[in-house]
């Protein structure tokens, strides 16, 4: 069974915990087992904990973004083994690139990262498609880990301390201590997250001004990449904004993005600009599974790839753009 380590700001325990409950399978089949510092119990010498199981693992990933490169112990302590233990064969190092940050000057920046081209997982149009491609890229280093490896470093001889029905524990090295709470305790102890009415209210916020910055920037660049086009974003006010597409000064694309307007929730998609107009083609809504918050469309319009799944900010800027230009492509 392989080792898996954790290494990660706390900040970003969110998409720890989404990432382990996709390697649900893996474990589940006894290929690996998990470890990060939330299993650490009250009393235990925590540095001492994180220290040991860092060396124990097998697979070490790096669960990278700003604040990872910010955190000392993460990157000058704990970053600095796991890549001592890489380069001498003895661990697998895999960077898991979560938000947008500068990781390629980092001293992992040479590693082949996860997900596919490092494309930090926020920015996916599908959290669950992020996460399934980081496992599948996991399988391979955890393939090679479960291979037996001979080495007389390696040998341990086996402990005659059993309990009734188990099979012997590890015995004790000059390293690592055995211990019988480290061999006996579940590293299953996610729990079911719980999210406010503010916590939906804020996400929901969050969400509009992220499709309003990426909807005047794309609007930007279209113009500035295709001869013949002229675009116009304007924000109406702090809960709604237009986008108008010209091509040789004719209309050929318009649309209203309103936050609450139509339902009283959820961010409303109209393929018209008229203000007086409370017509709704699509609607985003706030929706959550145990780990999170998404963004969840109802799906009217039936574009492809996009009504059921889990939608980041960006998932459903884009969905939106989609829907803007689709008859232009």
């Amino acid at each position: 069974m392989a080792q898996v380590f954790f290494s990660y700001c706390h900040k970003d325990e969110e998409l720890r915990d989404r990432l382990e409950a996709h390697l649900a399978t893996l474990k589940r089949s006894g290929l690996i087992e998990t470890w990060h510092d939330r299993r650490i119990t009250a009393g235990e010498e925590w540095k001492g904990k994180i220290d040991g199981a860092l060396e124990q693992a097998d697979v070490i990933l790096l669960l990278v973004s700003a604040d990872f490169l910010n955190s000392y112990y993460c990157y000058d302590v704990e970053l600095k083994r796991a890549m001592e233990r890489h380069e001498a064969g003895e661990a697998c190092v895999i960077p898991i690139i979560l938000r947008f940050c500068d990781w390629h000057s980092a001293s992992f920046g040479k590693l082949q990262a996860a997900p596919k081209d490092g494309k930090p997982v926020v920015s996916w149009t599908d959290l669950d498609e992020a996460f399934l491609n980081i496992v599948q890229m996991i399988k391979g280093a955890v393939s090679a880990a479960n291979k037996p490896i001979k080495s007389s470093a390696a040998k341990v001889a086996p402990s005659k301390s059993k309990i009734a029905g188990s099979s012997a524990f590890p015995a004790a090295t000059n390293d690592q201590p055995a211990s019988l709470e480290s061999v006996t305790r579940s590293s299953n102890l996610r729990l079911k997250k719980a999210f406010t009415e503010a916590d939906r209210d804020r996400f929901l916020d969050e969400s509009f001004e992220f499709m309003c910055r990426f909807f005047q920037n794309s609007l930007s660049e279209l113009e500035q990449r295709n001869k013949g086009i002229e675009t116009a974003f304007k924000r109406v006010d702090s809960n709604r904004f237009t986008a108008v597409v010209y091509k040789d000064g004719k209309a050929i694309a318009r649309c209203k993005i309103s936050l609450g307007a139509v339902l009283q929730k959820g961010i409303s998609y109209s393929g018209n600009d008229r203000l007086e107009d409370n017509s709704m083609n699509e609607n985003v809504s706030v929706s959550t599974d145990d780990q999170g918050l998404f963004l969840e469309p109802m799906g009217m319009p039936h574009l492809s790839g996009f009504s059921e799944k889990k939608l980041t900010f960006e998932g459903a800027a884009e969905y939106y753009w989609q829907l803007l230009i689709r008859d232009l492509q």
